[in-house]
């Protein structure tokens, strides 16, 4: 009986996680001025629903906000940290498919890619996470572009006035009533009979679009994170 109750209790803790993490990330973004750019020539992909967002892992929480509704999917780590993010993507309506490269990320990635071939729905990946190195792409990415045929839509953003915190990604926390400034990449696709020559190349790509878009959104602001 002790550890049911307890299972209970740690249950109730997480779903409060979900609860209140979602309620402060809304709040948080509602507060400030979102700038978009490059968002009409993605439109129809976006309104497909039929894409994989590739986000830094710590230029996470812009994209969260935005993805709500969407009712997507998102490849998160197996990790105690990982559990806060999949209760938040739980409570904006989005399924977590738990693994990564240590833990589990085979399995995962095989349960998404059927999954999305079995119904149209965004995918949520971040490409450096759950522990790096930061900005550097990992394969699983371009393999679920490949298998799946969803293209892969980059994005980045940054913020006037936010919080650097000292964590191997640099995580970034905008502060309330600042501005934000998001950027979408070009899109593209991974051809069905991609080598692993070709998709070497194609997270050369995706690496390079997305830090592109990581500096030119710093540098709006004036910031240099090192």
């Amino acid at each position: 009986m002790g550890i049911k109750w307890k299972d209970k209790l740690v249950e109730i803790k997480w779903e409060l996680v979900g609860i209140l993490g979602k309620l402060l990330i809304d709040i948080l973004f509602y507060t400030t001025r979102i700038e978009l750019r490059g968002f009409e020539k993605v439109r129809p992909i976006i309104n497909s629903r039929k894409f994989i967002w590739a986000v830094w892992h710590s230029r996470l929480l812009l994209p969260n906000y935005l993805s709500r509704g969407l009712e997507g999917t998102a490849m998160v780590s197996s990790s105690e940290d990982g559990e806060f993010v999949a209760r938040i993507l739980k409570r904006q309506g989005h399924e977590a498919f738990r693994g990564s490269t240590t833990r589990g990320g085979i399995k995962a990635l095989s349960a998404l890619i059927k999954k999305l071939k079995e119904k149209q729905r965004v995918s949520i990946i971040i490409p450096d996470g759950p522990q790096g190195p930061r900005f550097k792409v990992k394969l699983g990415i371009i393999i679920l572009a490949r298998e799946t045929g969803y293209p892969i839509l980059p994005f980045s953003y940054s913020a006037k006035r936010m919080k650097v915190f000292a964590s191997w990604d640099r995580f970034i926390l905008p502060y309330p009533f600042t501005k934000c400034l998001g950027i979408y990449g070009k899109p593209f696709y991974v051809p069905k009979d991609a080598d692993k020559d070709a998709l070497m190349r194609y997270r050369n790509l995706l690496e390079k679009e997305l830090n592109c878009l990581t500096i030119e959104a710093d540098s709006y602001f004036n910031h240099k994170i090192a």
